[in-house]
């Protein structure tokens, strides 16, 4: 295989809508560094964490995995979690590239926030949006300039996934109107596991509060590279340290698809999709440089609940398909990207 030895490592954590219930559930209590960054997050959350991990653990949870409450805290220790437990096989990524929450929890694992403050930050955030209109988020099968009928009284393009993968955003009422007509226009479209019109204006009354809690934790320049899918390039110091830019996320469109290209273009990577669902790994994979090899990508989780054993071999094969792989170049900054000889046995 070309260009095997210039590759450098990009960990990839995947945001709202990707999860689903007991996600890496089969790897609470069997993978340390698992357990002990999900109880990190949990006990965070003081005595509404034994909730959370009840219903993670449940086959059938008592509050949905649509619901803020559980798909909030959930969703970011698990993508937290599977970024300490990549990092922990000796893996030293040359960046981060976040999805929505999933860029929240790569500034966690730079060092931009600390675990208890962010914690925080996310569970008021999540209580703040109770005060929200109900709404959600429509995956399209076309690219957003074939959208702007579909948009208007509230619905707005929310992600820019791939070329033909857009996401719709708004209130429900007229989320629901613009579901209808691209089903009667013979479109491809499906709901995502949300209640919340995240990246949409429809949350724009919870940045003045978001910004005066971010600015009393003090965010700090990442100690490792990270690209965000908000201005489609690498943060900067300015902007890491911006309350603002935070701020305003729940607000702006994930333009997940041209900072791919970004990430791609500025060298030849192994993508490592640590989170649930694979969505991630799937748009990465119709990439032209993962299509002709000169980068790869390589997800850490089952594409859906499968149970613990398939939580369990997905992660095992993940790590051998990384030793295989290695060693890897220098990303910026000097991050090495490199593996040990010898990995930890599961």
């Amino acid at each position: 295989m070309t260009h095997l030895h210039r590759r450098s490592v990009v960990l990839m954590f995947p945001g709202t809508g990707a999860q689903h219930v007991q996600m890496a559930a089969g790897l609470y209590g069997h993978e340390p560094v698992f357990t002990d960054a999900v109880d990190s997050v949990l006990r965070c959350l003081g005595p509404e964490g034994e909730a959370v991990r009840a219903d993670w653990l449940a086959q059938v949870p008592a509050e949905p995995m649509d619901a803020d409450v559980r798909s909030a805290p959930l969703l970011f220790a698990v993508d937290y979690a599977m970024g300490r437990l990549v990092e922990s096989w000796g893996v030293r990524p040359a960046a981060y590239l976040g999805h929505s929450m999933g860029e929240f929890a790569a500034a966690v694992l730079a060092g931009v926030f600390g675990l208890g403050d962010a914690v925080r930050l996310l569970w008021e955030r999540v209580l703040m949006q109770e005060s929200t209109p109900a709404g959600g988020m429509l995956a399209v099968a076309a690219a957003p300039d074939e959208l702007s009928a579909y948009l208007g009284d509230g619905v707005v393009v929310g992600a820019v996934n791939a070329p033909r993968h857009t996401v719709l955003s708004g209130p429900e009422a007229a989320l629901g109107v613009a579901e209808r007509r691209l089903v009667e226009d013979g479109r491809t479209c499906r709901r995502l596991a949300s209640r919340t019109p995240y990246h949409s204006p429809a949350l724009a009354p919870l940045v003045p509060r978001t910004e005066a809690l971010i600015t009393g934790l003090r965010p700090a320049r990442p100690r490792i590279p990270l690209y965000s899918a908000y201005t489609t390039r690498l943060l900067s110091e300015e902007e890491a340290a911006g309350p603002a830019f935070w701020a305003v996320q729940p607000t702006a469109p994930v333009l997940f698809w041209p900072t791919l290209d970004r990430v791609l273009r500025d060298g030849d990577r192994l993508l490592v999709e640590a989170g649930p669902s694979q969505s991630l790994a799937v748009l990465a994979r119709g990439h032209e440089a993962v299509r002709t090899g000169r980068s790869a990508v390589v997800s850490t989780l089952p594409p859906r609940a499968m149970g613990p054993e398939a939580d369990r071999r997905s992660v095992r094969e993940a790590r051998e398909r990384l030793l295989a792989e290695g060693p890897f170049t220098a990303g910026p900054e000097g991050h090495s990207g490199r593996l040990p000889v010898d990995l930890p046995a599961s």
